[in-house]
């Protein structure tokens, strides 16, 4: 029987809508109370000097101070005594004093002196500046903004430990992706489920417009997804005419942890970053990448690298970004946040679906009171990183 499908203009189109256990950010929404039950980088290390920075993340405003002898401070902006904002306070020693009327709080919050009060302030030991757990690895600055009952230890990398003498940590504020800016104005998810979406490699980075990774990356991928204990990984194997196979793994931590293996193809091995995907509020994302480099080559700048027209992602004029459009175009493209309704998912978009499912199901684990993967109160995670580029030779192909 001949199906018939309806003709429809735009005008019929219903009002669209989001799925917003998928997008939501904010303190008392479901994805805002998943994404508190992990730690989140907020900085970069280096970007905090001897004066509070002001930033945001979850779609909240903090300020964030490091004291002269290297402990850092996440705090709610207004201070506890008038509400004035701590940006204007000056970085001392103990922690950090309002320009108001100088009253001192630690990097814990407390109250150590009001120097306008009688003996420094009888009652300051009941006065708490608001402020969330910080710790420093990787050159990042990660924050606990969740429930302290359910704090969990901050995860290590397998690939960023223990690396001796020959290799450095590097911590960038780019993506390993294609080369464009750091921060998005898009909502966070739309960007980190592009990770489960291999297909988007051979089609937009491959054979839309130019060669925007290596040519390898241009011949069909076979694809497989699983789960790991904490999240999910994708198997794309790419076999070439002298026989030889590239097995290449991406992998997803969950919730917001993407491990991407050099698309560049300048090494088959194992993958040597970690980055991660912070929502800085419902419309706007930051990208952390943390790298392993050996110590006498240099460091490459990933958005610097000239992959459109011979040009850099920066580069490219408004003609440019619509001839050569990148991860940037796409995801940015969807709208501030994208219509969920106005998907037709397909079977290409499996992996996108399963990572989808995963997260929806960690969502309703909080909602009911459990603990989400890998976020238990107190637990201590090494996550071994599988994601990577294997050149499979000729005769190791044949006999798989």
């Amino acid at each position: 029987m001949e199906t018939t499908i309806k003709v429809r203009t735009a005008y019929d189109l219903p009002p669209p809508s989001f799925d917003p256990n998928l997008v939501s950010v904010a303190r008392g929404t479901p994805g805002g109370e998943l994404l508190r039950r992990y730690w989140q980088p907020v900085a970069l290390a280096t970007e905090v000097g001897d004066l509070p920075l002001q930033i945001r993340a979850l779609g909240e405003d903090l300020i964030l101070f490091r004291t002269p002898s290297g402990r850092f401070g996440l705090m709610h902006p207004r201070c506890a005594h008038r509400g004035t904002t701590l940006l204007y306070g000056k970085v001392e020693e103990r922690g950090i004093r309002c320009c108001y009327h100088g009253w001192l709080f630690d990097t814990d919050g407390r109250c150590l002196g009001q120097p306008c009060e009688p003996k420094g302030g009888l009652n300051r030991d009941h006065v708490r500046q608001p402020s969330y757990p910080v710790e420093e690895r990787y050159g990042l600055v990660f924050a606990y903004m969740g429930p302290l009952d359910r704090k969990p230890a901050l995860p290590r990398y397998d690939v960023l430990e223990d690396l001796g003498e020959t290799h450095k940590i590097v911590t960038d504020g780019s993506s390993i992706g294609s080369g464009g800016p750091e921060r998005m104005p898009c909502n966070w998810f739309q960007t980190h489920e592009n990770v489960m979406d291999p297909l988007h490699v051979f089609v937009l980075h491959s054979t839309f417009s130019t060669q925007q990774f290596n040519d390898m990356m241009a011949v069909p991928p076979e694809i497989s997804f699983d789960l790991t204990p904490y999240g999910m990984y994708s198997v794309q194997l790419r076999t070439f005419a002298d026989g030889s196979r590239l097995r290449r793994l991406t992998e997803l931590v969950m919730p917001n942890i993407r491990i991407v293996a050099d698309p560049f193809l300048r090494t088959f091995t194992k993958s040597n970053n970690v980055a991660w995907t912070l929502p800085i509020d419902d419309t706007n994302t930051r990208i952390f990448t943390v790298f392993a480099f050996p110590k006498n080559e240099p460091v490459p700048r990933f958005n610097r690298n000239p992959m459109y027209g011979g040009k850099t992602w920066f580069e490219l004029d408004a003609e440019g970004h619509q001839r050569f459009p990148g991860d940037y175009e796409a995801q940015v493209g969807q709208g501030a946040v994208t219509w969920h309704s106005e998907e037709h998912l397909a079977s290409s978009d499996r992996g996108v679906a399963m990572f989808r499912r995963l997260y929806r199901e960690a969502v309703q684990a909080v909602t009911d009171g459990h603990d989400p993967v890998g976020a238990s109160a107190g637990e201590n995670m090494l996550v071994q990183v599988r994601a990577g580029n294997y050149l499979i030779p000729m005769a190791s192909a044949a006999s798989d």
